[in-house]
């Protein structure tokens, strides 16, 4: 651990973090080096890294932290502190090492550098960590843990399809669903061809209820024995035996999955309630107890996160990118976002559709516009992102009202009824201003004007005035859009 003593303030830190230990480096404003050196994970590394950091810098305020995650209990011990911590993405730091050398060395120690040289240079374009509260952490680390089960149980269910389809073609034609309750309850008591065969309906329907099926379960026993007992076509006793035993430990360990996810749905949506924005965002259409909660949690809860609804539009990675150079210009899907929001509000966008109409409108006329399914519906969550934003901003529940200019069916309506008068009212004088300044941009576009009602009334008659154009922006006034006398007019009417 290197140090140099220097007149305090601000102070650049590049923190390249690992499993074991931590790299740091420190410069000033001028980028001259002020200490670097390693820190052990864990508390003795968190005090060290405090101390080496004061001595260059008398508030935490004035300290800047750049590093490549925005999780762990050291990243978290910085931003308790105070410090200003940026969360870079690994993949602009790469780019940031082959501007400082084209050799293409890498190490840890030169990516703390890096790192405190983007915090130096471009920290203004990148995003400080979010003060979430600790409420929405714990529904962000809730559902991702619902979500990660999720994949791994469709991990082994896809397992279990591939397993059967080698030895069990039968299974495969009884059940359509490999996660369902009924799949794994008849699995469970015949993993192979020979046990599937000797099952009864009666022992059959007593699995199906111990799965969980209450209507059809008669009915369903018969259909699922004749799948079974069909003829297929089946691998030698002892291969089946080997297989079925396999089978069998993944189909355990799937029914177990299910279990453990259902305990945290409920428990992902006991801490949802408890949050003050969940009334908010389940007033959207297709927000239900999950999706709601990985919004929440994807997104935070910190006001100031976001600066506008564009920004969090961006950070959804429902927003579209351009890429032009030249004669080529193209429109494409945001493939850098966060996979997991993206992920939860396509889905919102998809169950919008059946309970919004405003939703399925928009839906529809991009379709009709030459639109991809999937690309109308990033166009849909792209503007159900900017309602939930607007909702959050001024604390008030979705309404859907009638049609305002087009495909723009979304307002909001507040919980108290002043603040509902005033956004009428807001909303009828935007309304106004927004057809004036399109009178305004006619006249400048065609060079005439369209006389308002009061003018017509008072015009005089037809032969003694003309329309005076309007010259651009910088002379719409209000005069510039009445009828003018023409010259002849003028001269005629001028005393002699």
């Amino acid at each position: 651990m290197t140090t140099r003593r220097c007149e305090l303030g601000k102070v650049f830190v590049g923190h390249d973090w690992a499993e074991a230990h931590h790299d740091v480096f420190i410069e000033d404003e001028t980028g001259a080096r002020l200490g670097a050196g390693r820190l052990r994970d864990g508390l003795e590394g968190v005090r060290r890294f405090h101390e080496l950091v004061a001595v260059h810098a008398d508030e935490p305020a004035d300290v800047t932290v750049a590093t490549e995650t925005e999780r762990g209990l050291f990243v978290g011990a910085m931003v308790a502190v105070g410090y200003r911590v940026l969360a870079v993405n690994p993949m602009s730091t790469s780019r940031y090492r082959e501007r400082l050398s084209t050799s293409g060395a890498k190490s840890d120690p030169g990516d703390a550098r890096v790192l405190a040289e983007i915090a130096r240079l471009d920290g203004h374009n990148h995003r400080p960590i979010a003060g979430d509260s600790d409420l929405a952490e714990a529904v962000k680390v809730l559902a991702r843990a619902h979500q990660t089960m999720i994949w791994t149980r469709q991990r082994h269910t896809n397992q279990i399809r591939s397993t059967l389809r080698e030895f069990y073609p039968g299974a495969l034609d009884a059940f359509d669903d490999l996660s369902s309750g009924d799949a794994i309850a008849v699995l469970m008591i015949a993993p192979t061809p020979a046990l599937g065969r000797g099952l009864s309906r009666s022992k059959i329907a007593a699995a199906l209820r111990r799965g969980g099926r209450q209507r059809r379960v008669d009915e369903r026993a018969a259909e699922i024995q004749t799948a079974l007992r069909a003829e297929q076509l089946e691998a030698p006793a002892i291969i089946a035996d080997a297989v079925g035993a396999s089978v069998a430990a993944l189909v355990a360990v799937t029914a177990e999955l299910a279990a453990q996810i259902t305990v945290l749905e409920q428990e992902l949506a006991n801490r949802f309630e408890q949050h003050p924005d969940a009334k908010i965002i389940r007033s959207l259409p297709g927000l239900g107890m999950i999706l709601g909660a990985r919004a929440l949690g994807e997104f935070g809860d910190d006001p100031n996160r976001f600066e506008d609804a564009k920004s969090r539009k961006n950070y959804s990675g429902m927003s579209p990118i351009t890429r032009a150079s030249g004669k080529h210009h193209v429109v494409l899907a945001r493939y850098a976002r966060n996979k997991r929001l993206a992920g939860a509000c396509f889905l919102w966008a998809f169950a919008a559709l059946s309970a919004s109409p405003g939703a399925r409108a928009f839906h529809d006329k991009r379709r009709a516009n030459g639109d991809t399914h999937n690309r109308a519906l990033r166009a849909l969550a792209n503007r159900l992102v900017g309602i939930l934003h607007g909702c959050l901003r001024h604390g008030a529940f979705y309404d859907e009202l009638m049609p305002i200019l087009g495909l723009r069916q979304w307002c909001f309506r507040s919980t108290d009824s002043t603040t509902q008068r005033s956004s009428s009212t807001a909303r009828f004088h935007a309304r106004g201003r927004q057809s004036r300044r399109l009178r305004l941009m006619r006249c400048f576009v065609t060079g005439r004007v369209r006389a308002s009602h009061r003018q017509r009334r008072a015009r005089p008659p037809a032969g003694r005035l003309r329309p005076r154009p309007c010259r651009g922006f910088g002379s719409l006034r209000r005069s510039a859009c009445r009828c003018a006398p023409s010259r002849a007019a003028t001269r005629r009417s001028r005393p002699s």
